[in-house]
């Protein structure tokens, strides 16, 4: 890769040094200083890809789309605290979206977020709900890919 093995590849061409560390660079092996770069560049990317400004919108974590869909849910869910346990279920796994009763004494939504973490709670509102819940069915519809979401947090509507 490098014409000589040992010395940073900014000194390789017989020239002065010409390397940000300068001489000191000379001292260094080149798979040490190929490794730093390495680790430099892991580094920027893990915080590039973690880091989230609050009310900025999410997009493609961890290669994962993004999807929307609306929920509604039938049983005893309504008096049981549900909505305020599934907008704290959907704030633990970073979904956006939100939640109300209906006049049907269902309770219904929308979930925005990456594909794995809206199926995590798709299975959380067919299964578990809120302690005193007791759920007969969940019908999901329209779901749907999208580009962001278009909320910036987990709401209860009333």
């Amino acid at each position: 890769m490098f014409p000589d093995r040992g010395v940073c590849p900014s000194l390789a061409k017989g020239g002065g040094p010409t390397c940000a560390l300068g001489s000191f660079c000379r001292r260094i092996p080149e798979s040490a200083h190929l490794a730093g770069v390495g680790l430099l560049v892991a580094s920027l990317s893990t915080l590039g890809s973690c880091a989230q400004a609050p009310g900025l919108s999410l997009n493609m974590a961890e290669g994962d789309t993004l999807i929307s869909v609306d929920y509604e849910i039938f049983g005893k869910v309504q008096g049981v605290f549900f909505r305020k346990y599934t907008q704290a279920e959907g704030k633990k796994l970073g979904l956006v979206g939100w939640v109300q009763n209906t006049d049907r004494g269902t309770v219904r939504g929308q979930l925005q977020g990456p594909t794995s973490k809206v199926r995590h709670m798709q299975e959380w509102l067919e299964t578990r709900g809120s302690p005193k819940s007791h759920i007969d069915r969940a019908n999901f519809s329209n779901e749907k890919v999208i580009l962001k979401v278009d909320y910036s947090d987990f709401q209860i509507v009333k």
